[in-house]
């Protein structure tokens, strides 16, 4: 199969319609059937069940819908990061305050011009991902590994990070139940959880501050509060890991100082 043939087999399976996937393709409808057609037919499979009134993905349509997102994706990183081969500078994705206070440290041991690329919550993955950056600051369990390798550099345990007004502001400490019944957000990609929305991390911040949320962040997340928020360690939190990811298959030497960098910059 060619990338041509697994593109316009995408767009059907998350249209579910032939007349909206033309469209999104710009292509007419009648090519695009007949591509879909021919490529059941070589694999043997029906990877579409079509009535006049619906298209509907059958078992193996939707693996290869879940692979075939994942090839796409890989194809198209490729190109990014050839393009990008001959840049002298590298690139690293990151979401604010999310570097366990260790970015200035693993910038200055490696001494060379980084662009950072700073992010939503829950985005660095995808840019490493889709080859618009080199590296990534994650937090593990938060984000993928998958088709990544990494070096860990912190472990922090969160904390319950509150309006100044919370009735829990003045606490010394916390307990896990002792945070039962409040309204935590809801995270790209997490279950609903009645939360509100959360895209960034300037968004959660004015939320906590209006009382409409709190929230468990690491505890290095204190140095970079909203005056109208306060922290309040909890015994029994999570904890998270801040890594250093890149994609497993890279040679670059670039990238392999920047990696050195880092380690070194760990506590």
């Amino acid at each position: 199969m060619d990338s041509r043939e697994l593109r316009y087999f995408v767009a059907v399976a998350e249209e579910l319609n032939f007349g909206r996937a033309a469209t999104r393709l710009g292509i007419a409808q009648p090519p695009l059937s007949r591509t879909i057609q021919q490529l059941e037919r070589r694999m043997g499979v029906t990877l579409l069940e079509r009535t006049s009134r619906q298209v509907a993905l059958t078992s193996a349509g939707e693996v290869l819908l879940h692979e075939g997102r994942k090839a796409l994706t890989a194809l198209t990183a490729a190109e990014r990061r050839a393009q990008r081969a001959g840049e002298s500078r590298l690139t690293l994705a990151m979401k604010p305050m999310s570097d366990g206070d260790l970015l200035q440290k693993i910038l200055a041991k490696y001494g060379a011009e980084v662009d950072l690329r700073i992010c939503g919550i829950g985005e660095q993955a995808n840019l490493l991902r889709n080859g618009h950056a080199d590296a990534a600051l994650l937090r593990f369990p938060h984000d993928d590994p998958a088709g990544f390798a990494y070096e860990e550099l912190l472990t922090e345990q969160d904390v319950a990070v509150l309006a100044r007004t919370h009735r829990l502001a003045d606490r010394p400490s916390l307990t896990m139940a002792d945070l039962a019944g409040e309204q935590f957000p809801h995270w790209p990609g997490s279950p609903p959880n009645g939360g509100p929305d959360i895209r960034d991390n300037a968004q959660l911040m004015q939320l906590i501050a209006l009382g409409r949320t709190i929230a468990l962040l690491p505890g290095s997340c204190e140095e970079h509060l909203h005056t109208q928020v306060t922290c309040v360690p909890v015994l029994d939190a999570p904890t998270s890991t801040l890594v250093i990811a890149w994609p497993e298959d890279s040679r670059s030497k670039e990238l392999a100082a920047l990696v050195e960098a880092a380690v070194s910059a760990r506590p």
